[in-house]
């Protein structure tokens, strides 16, 4: 092509500033060939992970006559909980390119400050408020990690493996080497140990689906104003369907009584909400803010993204702070689980909250992924470890096929970016 017919070329109008892209545009049609287009230039998303996820629920359920059953099924989902959580929190770095290997031990720092500042035989703080400097803590921490990642500029490798040892001590100076402090609030073990009543799941999911409504057509409605094309609206109603079908039958499931002795029990466990509005809001933050389009764009390549305009430090200082504040929730979440913190609380989960995001689709080169990515990733390891827990196999056997999982996983991260930027070049 001549200069000339450059020149002469319009130049492709762009998004509207506050508005974000929907990706290919047109009819169901277009979208599938689209779809079937990102597949076959790579781009597969947390597709590994659903197959993955199918293939070993049916493995264990033939396996295993206990896998799934109501009561199972609950167990699972509160398992899964702080895994998830953990992984969701991980992902605002690892979209930088970054990692954070200290996420577990921070939610562990945070948690013997919360036992040690409300027990009541010591301090007897008002457990809100203890709970509530434990989150400041873990965002205190964020951002001492995020000021020598960004601004320093070291490793967040080294950084974060450094606090993964210091933190240890950390928390042994906070509890004491072999203290043990016993959750005392109700309100905290209630998180993973109490159900909602029976209609209140019901009313999760007339909730959840009102909020998807409310989120497309708001983002619909944006983009005409805006005369930004729109995707089809039978995407929309295609995605509440599913929402609606897919929700209903969990609900109804959970809904059943899966108690052992006189007493019914019944109902969705409170942490499930709890974990949906976190996943609702971190991915309406990624997918709709500038802050989220500027860690993409910086995990994308951080140089063209700072060239632009972007406060690459600022983002990078609040993406650190938002995932330890995070882990502290996962810390929550393991706390009322177990029902009890010691000096070692959180030591071993940061691995898994990072296997758990790269099995989602998660790539652990930056740029690419999404929270919900990461807690189906999560479902996936939590599935491993609970239908081989089931099977009564030794637990070296689940940290070989996590560890299997977790290489397979990464080397199809590798391989779709080596095929989409192949394709790149051919074109």
């Amino acid at each position: 092509m001549s200069a000339v017919e450059e020149s002469e070329t319009p130049a492709p109008q762009a998004l509207a500033p506050e508005l974000i892209g929907s990706g290919q545009e047109g009819s169901l049609r277009d979208q599938a060939t689209a779809y079937l287009q990102r597949l076959r230039n790579g781009d597969m998303g947390a597709l590994p992970a659903i197959a993955g996820f199918v293939v070993l629920s049916i493995l264990f359920t033939l396996l295993s006559p206990y896998f799934l059953t109501e009561r199972n099924f609950a167990n699972l989902l509160t398992q899964a909980a702080t895994l998830v959580m953990l992984a969701m929190a991980l992902v605002f770095v690892i979209l930088l390119g970054e990692i954070d290997l200290s996420a577990g031990v921070t939610s562990g720092v945070a948690m013997s400050l919360f036992v040690v500042l409300s027990d009541p035989g010591g301090l007897a703080m008002n457990w809100i408020v203890a709970l509530i400097v434990s989150l400041l803590s873990g965002v205190v921490i964020g951002l001492f990690i995020g000021f020598f990642v960004a601004r320093v500029g070291i490793p967040s490798f080294v950084v974060t493996l450094g606090l993964f040892l210091g933190f240890q001590g950390v928390q042994l100076i906070i509890i004491g080497n072999g203290g043990l402090y016993r959750i005392q609030q109700a309100e905290i073990l209630a998180i993973q140990n109490s159900n909602l009543p029976t209609w209140g799941g019901w009313v999760m999911l007339v909730i959840m689906l009102l909020v998807s409504a409310a989120t497309s057509f708001f983002d619909r409605r944006r983009r005409t104003r805006a005369g930004v094309p729109n995707r089809t609206i039978a995407l929309v109603w295609a995605r509440l369907a599913a929402i609606a079908i897919f929700g209903g039958v969990v609900v109804a499931l959970l809904n059943q009584d899966r108690g052992t002795g006189f007493l019914p029990v019944s109902g969705v466990p409170i942490v499930v909400p709890i974990t949906l509005a976190i996943l609702w809001m971190g991915t309406f933050v990624l997918d709709r803010t500038r802050f989220g389009r500027y860690i993409y764009a910086i995990g994308g390549n951080a140089e063209a993204a700072r060239r632009a305009g972007v406060k690459v430090i600022a983002i990078k200082w609040a993406a650190f702070a938002v995932c330890s504040t995070l882990a502290v929730v996962s810390g929550v979440f393991s706390a009322s689980k177990v029902g009890s913190v010691d000096a070692a609380f959180g030591r071993d989960i940061v691995l898994s909250g990072i296997a758990a995001a790269v099995v989602g689709g998660v790539s652990l080169f930056g740029g690419r992924g999404r929270l919900l990515h990461a807690a189906i990733g999560a479902l996936v390891i939590a599935v491993i470890t609970n239908g081989l827990g089931l099977l009564n196999l030794p637990g070296g056997v689940n940290f070989l096929v996590t560890g299997g999982v977790l290489i397979l996983a990464a080397t199809v991260d590798a391989l779709s970016r080596r095929r989409a930027g192949g394709s790149l070049i051919r074109q």
